[in-house]
């Protein structure tokens, strides 16, 4: 046996002894040879050069179920670019692959601005926002649409005014 044979050997019946005087340890004498056998191959594969890992396996390469220009044809919908299916808002979908928006963009070659919702839907959502108030400072009154409705006078009494001097 060469030395760093028996360095192995001492080194893995010292880890033995020490796991078997632990009082907390409990163990037939069956199972020792079994363990020492166990702590001599730990010992062995940490004290020899690591093998070299494999060259970095190329991520795979993703194609789109269909090209960007038709994912984006149709303003009603966002087409996936993973599956082809229609969507109004593509978020939930990618969650349930498991991917968030910057991941899905980076994964088909995406511009960082290709949306995640459709644009009528983005159009209804801010009409519907604007239309209860959502984005204006409080106590600022919602922006009349037509003049016609501007020029109605308020019900009630007539503001009094300052006559002059």
């Amino acid at each position: 046996m060469t030395d760093e044979t028996t360095n192995t050997v001492e080194l893995a019946t010292e880890l033995t002894m020490a796991w078997l005087s632990n009082p907390n340890t409990r163990a037939s004498a069956e199972e020792v040879p079994a363990f020492l056998k166990l702590m001599h191959d730990a010992v062995i594969g940490l004290s020899t050069a690591p093998v070299e890992a494999p060259a970095e396996e190329a991520t795979p390469e993703f194609t789109g179920a269909v090209t960007v220009r038709k994912s984006l044809a149709n303003p009603d919908v966002i087409i996936s670019m993973i599956d082809g299916k229609p969507y109004k808002t593509l978020t939930r979908h990618l969650s349930t692959h498991g991917l968030t928006p910057s991941e899905y963009r980076e994964r088909y070659g995406l511009k960082a601005d290709y949306p995640m919702t459709a644009p009528s839907y983005s159009a209804m959502r801010r009409e519907m926002a604007k239309k209860i108030g959502l984005g204006r400072k409080p106590g600022q009154k919602a922006p009349v649409k037509d003049e016609a409705a501007a020029s109605v006078p308020k019900r009630g009494r007539p503001a009094k005014v300052a006559e002059p001097a």
